[in-house]
């Protein structure tokens, strides 16, 4: 009997055109606790996850730990933390429309490919600045 080696599955990362510091809105979850987040306007801290599939929202989805004093100088007592929301409960802002959009890509007259949105009343391509 031949021994089987065990393949070593390859994580795959989730697409997104999400990157860190965008403004997002909260278009579903996070009424554990009775803490609705839902509708709230914040911007992405960080992404994380072996897929790269959460983001921890600046001042968003905070939960209390209790923290013990390990050492003797070091004080104990509740901590405020922000927990990830997964990157399908978020979508890029825009202030100027005061809604949510999709992200898409474009390819500019001189080949660069470049981040926006689609305007929703016009139809017509909107380029997001670099930063």
């Amino acid at each position: 009997m031949a021994a089987k080696k065990a393949k070593k599955q390859e994580v795959k990362k989730v697409p997104t055109f999400l990157k860190k510091g965008d403004p997002v809105m909260v278009i579903a979850g996070g009424n554990k606790n009775k803490r609705a987040i839902k509708g709230q306007v914040s911007k992405i801290k960080a992404i994380v996850g072996d897929k790269c599939d959460r983001v921890i929202l600046d001042g968003l989805n905070l939960f209390t730990r209790h923290k013990r004093a390990t050492a003797p100088g070091e004080q104990g007592g509740k901590i405020q933390v922000e927990r990830s929301v997964h990157i399908s409960n978020v979508m890029y802002y825009v202030e100027a429309l005061k809604r949510p959009v999709r992200l898409v890509k474009d390819v500019t007259a001189d080949g660069k490919r470049v981040r926006g949105y689609r305007d929703p009343k016009s139809d017509k391509f909107v380029q997001l600045e670099a930063k």
